[in-house]
């Protein structure tokens, strides 16, 4: 099948409500025409993102009952170290409410100014809590990411020999080397593990840290399975311990592939580095037992992350992503190809060619999806990525101008997203019509989560 049946039944349902235009119109224009600033009970089907939003299954649900809320030596803490050693191999697991807890942690310690991060690409919050802390967050995709129609298996690969050059050149300034899996910012595109080791060849050669940003992992060892040579017989766990070996560490926000709503943690080996993140932890957060969560959260995610790696989920989380970016693909919207591991991304610059990038169009299409369907997105392009640059002061946009349908985990139907790909297939054949956006208020940083706007 190619879009197997829902490994699960539902046993509680969630009423959701539709609005008329003339409702949709308003609030658009009280949020700024900014999303962000929609309140979600006017949202039909919400695909902002896919962090927090999962339905949890009865198991996690039972976990909850069984939360315990000691300040110290919750079981549910040993419970969660216990699956993210089992999972990863990693010796020490310290939990953060979430995974930008996890990156400011790490990135306050490591990072300051004058360093350089290597990453495949960053997602915004990993960009701005290194750039927050005077490093620089320097992207580099292989050339294959930045055309969205080429069908490429692991389009969110890193560049390694210009991973090696900087290597080379900037050793001193360069506390560790991440990469994102899978690779948000590129489309949700997997990372093979061919790449993982050359990334880790190349880290261990200059003695750099080379750490994961996690939150996709279930999906990228997924991806692994179906398309790498050699992996067709290795179970998803399997094939997620070995990836994890070739690194020295991760951050995780488990409200991605943890199956939970709230939640995150670092995993590593090195005990210095682990004693100075736990020290701060307590200033920030709270106890190493529990980094900012309730007990019953914590167990929630430890069931989560075992749920995870089930690979009749697996198969039907990839297949309805792969669902919708076909039905949008037939109907001719330019879309990220292949489908990724957790969103359909639609190229905003081919989609509305009218409207240049200084005038943010992948913004202006999740504003044309919430007016004509209640459907809401996040766009990835200019307003989340554009910056100056410090020296001629002139604009830089980014290569790639795309909106993202992310997809929750276990909670909508195949009529929900049916609905979405013919309501997107009818804005396309009227795309002429949707309007650019100009700037009226925006943040220093991270300004596309409250920046408000107006239609030109």
């Amino acid at each position: 099948m190619k879009f197997p049946a829902e490994p699960f039944k539902i046993k509680v349902v969630e009423r959701i409500q539709t609005t008329t235009r003339q409702i949709r119109e308003r609030l658009l224009k009280e949020a700024g025409f900014n999303i962000f600033g929609i309140p979600a009970e006017f949202i039909y089907v919400d695909l902002l993102t896919d962090s927090g939003t999962s339905a949890l299954s009865d198991n996690q649900w039972a976990g909850l009952m069984l939360g315990d809320e000691s300040y110290a030596g919750s079981r549910n803490f040993y419970h969660l170290e216990k699956t993210v050693q089992d999972l990863t191999g990693y010796k020490y697991v310290i939990p953060t409410h979430q995974g930008r807890v996890a990156e400011n942690l790490l990135f306050s310690i490591l990072c300051s100014p004058g360093k350089i991060v290597p990453n495949n690409t960053h997602f915004d919050t990993t960009r701005a809590n290194v750039k927050a802390n005077g490093a620089r967050a320097l992207d580099l995709p292989v050339a294959e990411a930045l055309d969205p129609a080429l069908e490429h298996p692991f389009k969110g690969n890193m560049d390694v020999v210009a991973l090696g050059e900087v290597l080379r050149k900037e050793r001193a300034n360069i506390p560790l080397v991440a990469c994102t899996v899978t690779n948000n910012s590129a489309g949700g595109q997997p990372v093979s593990m061919e790449n993982i080791r050359a990334i880790s060849k190349l880290c261990r050669r200059y003695e750099v840290p080379f750490f994961l940003d996690s939150a996709r992992y279930a999906e990228n060892c997924y991806f692994i399975r179906e398309r790498e040579s050699g992996y067709r017989n290795k179970s998803v766990k399997e094939i997620a311990r070995e990836m994890f070996s070739y690194t020295d560490g991760t951050w995780m926000s488990c409200k991605k592939d943890g199956l939970a709503n709230i939640g995150g943690f670092i995993g590593l080996n090195d005990e210095e580095l682990a004693n100075r993140l736990k020290q701060k932890l307590i200033l920030i957060e709270g106890f190493p037992h529990y980094g900012g969560l309730a007990g019953r959260d914590l167990e929630a995610v430890a069931r989560g992350l075992v749920e995870a790696v089930d690979e009749d989920y697996l198969r039907y989380r990839t297949a309805q992503v792969r669902y919708l970016a076909d039905s949008l693909d037939r109907g001719g919207v330019p879309i990220v190809k292949p489908a990724g591991g957790h969103a359909v991304f639609i190229d905003a610059s081919h989609f509305a060619p009218h409207i240049p990038q200084s005038r943010f169009p992948a913004q202006a299409l999740t504003v044309a999806f919430y007016r004509e369907a209640g459907i809401r997105s996040v766009e990835i392009g200019s307003l989340m990525f554009a910056e100056k640059d410090p020296e001629t002061g002139k604009m830089r946009y980014p290569g790639l101008e795309l909106v993202r349908l992310a997809i929750p985990r276990r909670v909508y139907t195949t009529m929900h997203i049916h609905y979405v790909a013919e309501s997107i297939l009818k804005i396309f054949r009227k795309r002429e019509k949707i309007r650019g956006l100009r700037i009226v208020y925006e943040a220093p940083i991270l300004r596309h989560f409250t920046a408000r706007m107006e239609e030109i």
